[in-house]
């Protein structure tokens, strides 16, 4: 099997972890679950985690063929766009997108002209789907639960699990977010515990619990065992029984409003109004339980 190299970058207000997984043989790489940063307060974008990507990119002379999402986030905005158009590569999400351009397309209002088709990604993965990255083959796994359009991405003996786990200390994912669901997150979950027990997993946040340093990178072993909410073997009917009892007491992330509309365009903002400036939607009314 051929193994990747993997370089991560933390963001530090949305938790979040960004991977480039290169091949060492052709130095074709992918970039995964790219940030942008967003003030809500002055509605200010900062472009520095992804420039230092760019730089790391630059710096080792990569092609890029891919710049995958694991699902819509609903803590940071995408930086694919702008990515994409500095170096390239194809932006690929799963082909259930759809549900949820079709859900926050009604939340936000956002009318007939946000076609809710998926086009605005250049490549909708269904189950099972492969790929390339140079010489490395990658495999799509759809992993719903946390939302309709969350994929893990195995690329050599490396699988990315977007937010579906955190490291083994931090659990599992929300599943009360709009499509979401506990017991398809439990399923879900076992699909990835199904690997082998070697296998790395790269989480795509992580909250340091009990202020430990930061932790992205475990095993499937790992996480089969000492996960606090997966591992030991706990019953389906108990994970979703603890599941649906803790997401009743969180609250929403405060870059959910603008992540989502953001997201589900494909990284893109909403169009300019008349007066040539853009605007980001706040529904009164919240988007808990829609």
């Amino acid at each position: 099997m051929n193994i990747p190299e993997i370089e991560a970058f933390f963001d530090n207000d949305s938790h979040t972890i960004s991977y480039v997984v290169s091949d060492p043989e052709t130095r074709h790489a992918a970039i995964i679950d790219s940030v942008l940063g967003f003030d809500y307060a002055s509605g200010a974008l900062s472009y520095q985690l992804a420039d230092d990507i760019l730089a790391y990119i630059a710096e080792q002379d990569f092609i890029i063929d891919w710049l995958i999402e694991t699902h819509v986030h609903a803590d940071h905005l995408s930086a694919a766009p702008y990515l994409q158009q500095k170096i390239g590569g194809k932006i690929a999400i799963s082909k259930h997108i759809v549900e949820v351009q079709k859900i926050f397309g009604k939340v936000f209002n956002a009318g007939t002209a946000f076609e809710r088709d998926g086009r605005q990604f250049d490549r909708l993965l269904e189950d099972q789907d492969s790929y390339e990255v140079g010489s490395l083959q990658g495999r799509a796994i759809h992993t719903p639960g946390h939302t309709p359009a969350c994929m893990a991405h195995i690329i050599g003996d490396a699988i990315f699990v977007g937010d579906t786990l955190f490291m083994p200390d931090g659990g599992t994912a929300r599943a009360d977010f709009p499509g979401g669901d506990a017991r398809t997150l439990y399923q879900s979950i076992h699909k990835i515990l199904a690997q082998p027990d070697e296998m790395r997993i790269f989480v795509c946040h992580d909250y340091m619990p009990g202020g430990r340093d930061l932790g992205y990178m475990t095993t499937v072993g790992a996480q089969r065992a000492d996960n606090i909410h997966i591992g030991g073997g706990i019953s389906e009917d108990d994970f979703v029984k603890m599941r649906e009892t803790r997401d009743a007491t969180l609250s929403m992330p405060k870059l959910i409003l603008p992540s989502i509309q953001v997201n589900m365009r494909g990284g893109n903002m909403p169009p300019a109004e008349d007066n040539e400036e853009i605007y980001l939607k706040v529904p009164i009314s919240g988007i808990r339980g829609k």
